[in-house]
């Protein structure tokens, strides 16, 4: 699909300024090289303050830097999501895998958000799920709504349970992980979410489900919601996710070229989702069906 173009609009920080524009484009878009990045500039398609930049000017602090990314043609995703709940409130739906959430790495219109709005476009996700990852995502389809399931999505009214495929045979029935998260380098992107000493705090518990000579498949609940959580914890515990091309043994990117946060070939789905309506007060219980390779 060719899309119809972006507008990536930053506002200069302090830790920034006195950098030349060139030098903070590679810095802030570290996936193209400053010469590719000199080529965009000699192209027109960045600007600062409204003025056409050409990437030697010395950048000061509040100055609004836009980059009018022209029109791509996006990787191939799912078109399709099957709907789990639908009133005037609420929808659930049934995420595929390879179909990105919220736009983002490449995506702007193969998205599921953009699928969803097609039909309800007052709907907005009220988290999101990585692409790779499959399973229950829920919208919100009022400000009210909205408001209230953000509030309450990280405490225990709202209980998130996950499916996982890992490597390794787990020696205990369960673990309760509490792994800090936190940025740590990447060679390709800058940084990514990783298990990290100074990073935030985060709770997983995790329970075996079954077990093959090589593999655990593990029920997962999360009680805390940071970035790639599941995948993080379950690494640091000595159990990466079965084919996950990011994350090794310690929760840290793999040594040997680690992949991008949303390359696929892991199994983790987002099972079931528990909570009061937000506006009704009723009890729901959704349940995605696992796909194919659980």
């Amino acid at each position: 699909m060719l899309n119809r173009g972006y507008a990536y609009t930053t506002i200069i920080s302090r830790k920034s300024r006195g950098q030349t524009l060139l030098s903070h484009l590679a810095s802030l878009y570290p996936h193209s090289t400053p010469q590719a990045w000199q080529q965009n500039l000699d192209n027109g398609e960045v600007t600062l303050n409204g003025i056409t930049a050409t990437g030697s000017e010395s950048i000061t602090l509040g100055q609004t830097l836009v980059w009018e990314r022209p029109p791509w043609i996006e990787p191939d995703s799912p078109q399709h999501f099957e709907v789990l709940w639908d009133d005037p409130h609420l929808l659930a739906v049934n995420k595929p895998g390879g179909l990105p959430t919220l736009p983002g790495g490449g995506f702007l219109e193969n998205t599921l958000l953009r699928l969803v709005q097609k039909q309800i476009p007052n709907a907005n996700p009220v988290h999101r799920l990585g692409r790779a990852t499959t399973g229950i995502v829920l919208f919100a389809k009022t400000p009210q709504a909205a408001s209230q399931l953000s509030s309450n999505w990280n405490t225990p009214r709202i209980q998130k349970i996950y499916r996982a495929l890992a490597q390794g045979v787990a020696q205990h029935d369960a673990y309760e992980i509490l792994t800090p998260i936190g940025l740590v380098p990447h060679p390709l992107i800058g940084s990514v979410w990783a298990a990290n000493p100074s990073g935030k705090p985060s709770k997983s518990l995790a329970k075996v489900i079954s077990r093959t000579t090589s593999t655990t498949t593990f029920e997962v609940s999360l009680h805390s919601g940071r970035p790639h959580q599941i995948r993080i914890h379950l690494a640091s515990i000595g159990h990466p996710l079965v084919g996950d091309p990011l994350y090794g043994l310690t929760g840290q990117p793999l040594e040997d070229l680690p992949g991008l946060p949303g390359d696929g070939g892991y199994f983790l789905h987002a099972q079931f989702l528990r909570f009061h309506h937000p506006i009704t007060g009723e009890q729901i219980n959704l349940e995605a069906a696992l796909p194919s390779g659980f």
